[in-house]
């Protein structure tokens, strides 16, 4: 059996990033693509970054149960595909989420075998001049995404692991040190 890697965070504290370039450096890690019915954002790719739908799609995936979490985040929905996961897993290949705090609570309410890694911002202050220099998100957005913050912090004591990203290579080295040591314990092995 595989083991689901679980990367969560506040909005813009770097989950992306990390996800990205743990899955650069780890081999035989599967990542696994959210539904939105958000507007794709510039440069992002339809079916490797998100499988982006209408409400009405998404809607219709929530009724015939088929995905292991979904949430509205900031008037959007996402969710994870269950399917692909449960085989991925099943199949012995290591499966990799970067989800919001509120699917990262759904699935471990499910899965809770999974690794839940914690991404935190070095402080509220910080989070939000990084959400302000991406360029990404309204100032309204913005705002929301802060009001968050403080909700989304209070879940931590959930997760298994806490990465502060105040330096970057810094944060994806300790990621894939997590990935690394889970891949070593005795429970974890064929």
């Amino acid at each position: 059996m595989g083991i689901l890697f679980v990367i969560s965070g506040p909005s813009g504290v770097g989950k992306g990033t990390i996800r990205e370039a743990l899955l650069a450096r780890v081999g035989d890690i599967e990542d696994s693509i959210s539904a939105t019915t958000r507007e794709p954002r510039s440069g992002e790719i339809p079916g490797k970054d998100y499988f982006f739908m209408s409400d009405l799609d998404f809607g219709k995936l929530v009724e015939q149960d088929m995905l292991l979490e979904w949430a509205e985040v900031y008037g959007k929905f996402y969710g994870t595909p269950r399917e692909f996961v449960m085989k991925t897993l099943a199949e012995g290949r290591d499966v990799l989420l970067e989800i919001d705090v509120q699917g990262a609570r759904q699935v471990k309410a499910k899965m809770p075998e999974g690794v839940y890694i914690f991404i935190s911002p070095p402080s509220a202050e910080e989070l939000e001049a990084r959400l302000k220099d991406r360029g990404k998100d309204s100032l309204e957005s913005i705002e929301r995404r802060m009001k968050s913050f403080l909700d989304e912090m209070s879940y931590l004591p959930g997760y298994n692991y806490e990465v502060v990203n105040d330096e970057l290579e810094t944060a994806i080295h300790k990621v894939v040190s997590i990935v690394t040591a889970e891949r070593c314990r005795i429970q974890n092995k064929d």
